[in-house]
């Protein structure tokens, strides 16, 4: 596969643009990478606002009744509800693992079953998730491309 990269003038959109023959698996997961190398969410942390990269984030997490966005070594709060988030984030490799968990697949660096049909991943900073067994079969699509319920 050839790769053309072009310079252009700040005043014009960024592009990218895929010529293929037949759209393969290799082509979707360069789509999926460049969409989740897009997009921020506003989140709080120490009564700051930050515009937090979605690419950043390795996971969001709610706890009673708030959600945490997880980066490598912050944490921030965001107003959004997590099905609010899944909604969002589900074409950006992200995935429900759990009830109160969002998992950004990008930033998974292994995964190894666990006790009671449940799966562990370990993230690129070394902290472990747990996913839980209701959602091991929706992450099994995800890591084969498919789309889950």
């Amino acid at each position: 596969m050839l790769t053309k990269i072009t310079k252009i003038d700040k005043s014009k959109p960024e592009l990218i643009e895929i010529q293929c023959h037949i759209v393969t698996d290799e082509v979707q997961e360069i789509v999926a990478f460049v969409k989740s190398r897009q997009g921020q969410l506003s989140c709080v942390a120490d009564e700051k606002m930050y515009e937090v990269a979605v690419s950043d984030i390795f996971y969001i997490e709610t706890v009673d009744n708030k959600s945490f966005v997880y980066t490598q070594g912050n944490v921030y709060e965001t107003k959004q509800k997590l099905y609010e988030l899944e909604e969002m984030l589900k074409e950006k490799r992200f995935l429900r693992i759990s009830k109160s968990m969002l998992l950004n697949l990008m930033k998974v660096s292994s995964i190894k079953p666990a006790l009671n049909s449940r799966f562990t991943a370990e993230l690129m900073t070394g902290e472990q998730v747990v996913i839980s067994r209701k959602y091991v079969s929706d992450l099994k699509k995800a890591l084969k491309g498919e789309k889950a319920k």
